[in-house]
């Protein structure tokens, strides 16, 4: 082989290698540009995986804070109370009853005014057979009347309140009262003093019925008293019918007799 041929060779093999060298040389930056590039981009992605998270732990957050404000129910309103019942009712408070009355004493049958309308016994200080004197006087006028008169014995005061109840013999009921006769005001008794009513026995002109003659009678001072006086009558009796009533009492013996 010649001194050129084998020079010739020689630069062809040189040239190679350098070629293959610079080959070689770009492969492997551009192997290490190609990892740099997915090291970054997987530090890129390291790095943007955090805030991925942070977001999804404040959205977490935010979540947990919506239902603990969900969560907390409001305080429910207090039940009002139930209304309270009426005493009254305080029912109300019953009347009271009457005094009874004794086993002897006559019904009324008289639809006029009782103690109560004047009040009660109990507001008063009723005169009481105890402490007067009752007498029981047939008058010439006005005809066939009986003139009552109690006089205060004792040393207080007393009252006679509405008017007497009578039962004359026998009889059951009580005579009714002439209810114009009411007085304006309860007659009071000082010691010493007289009240007044009038009973009128009989009709003059004959009108009424069922008569009879009464020898006894029983005076209940008003229509609530436990006892009664027992004034005397005329030996003979008195007659008396269906039109028999009573006045009121009264201070003034004329006012009694005018009824």
């Amino acid at each position: 082989m010649s001194a050129r041929t084998a020079r010739t060779r020689l630069l062809a093999a040189a040239a190679l290698t350098a070629v293959t060298l610079t080959l070689t040389a770009c492969s492997g930056a551009e192997g290490a540009h190609d990892e740099g590039a997915a090291t970054v981009s997987q530090s890129a992605a390291s790095d943007s995986s955090p805030t991925t998270t942070g977001g999804t732990s404040t959205g977490a957050g935010q979540a947990g804070a919506k239902n603990s404000a969900s969560g907390t129910g409001s305080t429910g309103g207090t039940g009002s109370s139930g209304t309270t019942g009426s005493t009254s009712a305080s029912g109300s408070t019953g009347s009271t009853g009457s005094t009874g009355s004794n086993d002897s004493q006559p019904t009324s049958g008289s639809d006029s005014g009782s103690a109560s309308d004047s009040g009660s016994n109990s507001v008063f200080a009723p005169c009481t057979p105890a402490s007067t004197r009752t007498t029981a006087t047939v008058v010439s006028r006005p005809l066939n009347h009986l003139l009552l008169t109690v006089t205060n014995t004792g040393s207080k005061n007393c009252d006679l309140v509405d008017y007497p109840a009578l039962r004359f013999g026998d009889a059951q009921s009580v005579p009714p009262a002439v209810e114009e006769s009411k007085p304006q005001a309860v007659v009071t008794l000082a010691p010493g003093e007289s009240g007044y009513a009038s009973v009128l026995l009989s009709m003059a002109d004959g009108s009424g019925s069922s008569g009879y003659t009464a020898k006894t009678l029983d005076v209940y001072f008003n229509v609530k008293s436990p006892s009664a006086a027992h004034p005397a009558l005329p030996a003979k009796g008195v007659y008396v019918d269906s039109s028999i009533s009573v006045s009121y009492w009264q201070s003034d013996m004329g006012d009694a007799l005018a009824w």
